[in-house]
């Protein structure tokens, strides 16, 4: 089991650490366009501005595991719109490669759903993911996302363009789901 609790600027060294022996296409992956390689403290601290409080568009977690208590990976609810009631899943990582491949991401993605509608209570949240992540793709499905389409071609790395689904929840899929499992 995983708990999620704010991002601070004592964990930064800990993000970029995790980052550090790896390359443009892997922070591409898990972070989209909003970082560049090499990642830096700066502009960890840049995209901090103005998240984690009363009304902020941005929640920024770092993510415990609870038997070690360990902190494994980063994620984040970003572009919340209040008035229209929706918001976007990002920034998943599971840092210690060592914990990846054991479900993490799936307890990520539940996490950042009861959040976005049982706290903020969202009508839509929404995510975006590279289409040869074909484990991400599938966890996602099985967590309830809906494929909602295909942006191809929308970034260009390492020589290679990278097509991105589209995936999306609304709230009465979310209340469907929770009343099953209950």
């Amino acid at each position: 089991m995983i708990r999620l609790t704010y991002f601070t600027e004592a964990d930064i060294e800990q993000l970029v650490a995790w980052n550090a022996d790896t390359s443009a296409a892997f922070l591409m992956q898990w972070s989209g366009k909003e970082f560049t390689y090499p990642l830096t403290k700066a502009q960890i601290e840049r995209y901090m501005q103005e998240s984690n409080k009363a009304n902020a568009t941005k929640l920024i977690y770092k993510v415990i595991d609870e038997a070690s208590n360990q902190v494994i990976g980063f994620c984040a609810l970003n572009k919340i719109d209040y008035q229209h009631k929706s918001a976007r899943i990002s920034k998943i990582l599971i840092g210690e490669s060592s914990m990846r491949g054991k479900g993490f991401g799936r307890q990520i993605i539940q996490a950042l759903l009861q959040i976005g509608f049982e706290t903020l209570h969202l009508h839509r949240i929404s995510l975006g993911v590279f289409d040869f992540n074909q484990a991400a793709i599938s966890c996602y499905k099985n967590v309830g996302l809906k494929v909602e389409g295909v942006l191809r071609d929308t970034c260009l790395v390492d020589n290679e363009y990278w097509s991105l689904y589209e995936m999306s929840m609304l709230e009465q899929e979310y209340n469907t789901l929770i009343q099953v499992y209950n």
